[in-house]
């Protein structure tokens, strides 16, 4: 009876210490992994916001480094990242990581709900370059500054950041100049494959999707965004934000990234 008794203490014991030192995130079942991706001219630190509210919900996020070399070759590396995920997977994205997302997605069978964040959600066989001459954006473009950079081939290619004195007009308006100054020292350079390289078919075809649409975006305008998420048949929420509204309204986007989560699992 004692050892019997005994026996059952040291269970319970063993259990407790099991539940405490496992995350949050594994213990709540059912919870798909969140993938942020990020976009031109930024990094995957602009997603603190997002992801500190999403794990406090018990929610495994994931924001991986965009190479923004192309959406070819960024969808490859990817797709690469989300392999080592088990379970459905919520896939999110800012801006041109859009063009990303809308690729790599069709690449792995557990990518169940896409959330475009001011973001490119392009059809087949067209271009960031192609949205821009629907709704032309001449200042933004006026904005950017090319600069080289050694290809792997050996050959010299082009990339583009956004002049710092002009950043934070564009991107983003809704946020402190000293924020912004930081942020456009920072920011990371665009290929010219980024603008220019056709997409291939969007999982949006396929995958049901959410879209957050910007309207003081002063990069993809409210109405570009309007027309591609219509053409994505996504559910749409407007808010007043920049461009960077996944930094400065993170509440916001994260309502809508928990709207796609809790209609995955």
């Amino acid at each position: 009876m004692i050892r019997s008794c005994l026996a059952a203490a040291l269970a319970a014991i063993l259990l407790s210490a099991t539940l405490a030192t496992t995350p949050a995130s594994a213990r709540v079942a059912d919870k798909p992994t969140v993938v942020l991706v990020h976009g031109a001219f930024a990094d995957a630190s602009g997603f603190a916001g997002i992801t500190s509210r999403l794990q406090r919900r018990g929610y495994t996020v994931i924001a991986p480094a965009n190479p923004l070399r192309g959406p070819a070759s960024d969808a490859a590396y990817l797709a690469s990242v989300m392999r080592t995920i088990k379970g459905p997977i919520v896939l999110g994205a800012h801006s041109y990581g859009g063009a990303v997302i809308s690729i790599a997605a069709n690449q792995l069978p557990n990518v169940k709900a896409l959330v475009y964040i001011d973001a490119l959600a392009l059809e087949e066989g067209e271009s960031n370059a192609d949205v821009a001459q629907r709704f032309p954006n001449p200042e933004f473009y006026g904005a950017l500054r090319p600069q080289p950079f050694p290809q792997t081939d050996g050959t010299e290619g082009t990339e583009f950041v956004v002049d710092p004195a002009a950043f934070h007009f564009f991107f983003a308006a809704d946020l402190p100049a000293r924020v912004t100054a930081v942020m456009a020292s920072a920011q990371r350079p665009l290929a010219l494959a980024g603008d220019q390289e056709k997409s291939t078919a969007p999982a949006w075809k396929t995958i049901p999707s959410w879209y957050l649409i910007g309207r003081q975006d002063r990069i993809f305008s409210a109405a570009a965004q309007r027309f591609m998420a219509k053409r994505a048949g996504a559910r749409v929420t407007e808010i007043n934000a920049s461009h960077a509204g996944f930094i400065s309204r993170p509440g916001k986007v994260t309502k809508v990234i928990l709207r796609a989560a809790r209609r995955v699992g």
